[in-house]
């Protein structure tokens, strides 16, 4: 198991994201049905990711699920409502 932490709470420097990747998978988790779903299932992201990435390890721009430079709290806080 890998942990990520919030380098810092204020830093949204990718159209409101810390980052592009942190920005990229919440956007795909939107706006795809099928990982939405998934993602709902799980209930937080480090679940998700436990589940997908062995079939699906990135999106489809590149950005794989268990970049280490993802907000992994972010990610929690704004898609998963955590």
């Amino acid at each position: 198991m890998t942990a990520t932490f919030q380098r810092n709470a204020l830093d949204i420097s990718y159209n409101g994201w810390e980052n592009y990747e942190t920005w990229n998978i919440a956007l795909w988790i939107n706006n795809d049905q099928g990982l939405y779903n998934l993602a709902t299932e799980c209930g937080d992201y480090d679940t998700f990711k436990d589940n997908i990435c062995e079939f699906y390890p990135q999106t489809p721009d590149g950005v794989r699920f268990d970049d280490p430079a993802v907000n992994v709290i972010q990610i929690d806080s704004n898609v998963f409502d955590i």
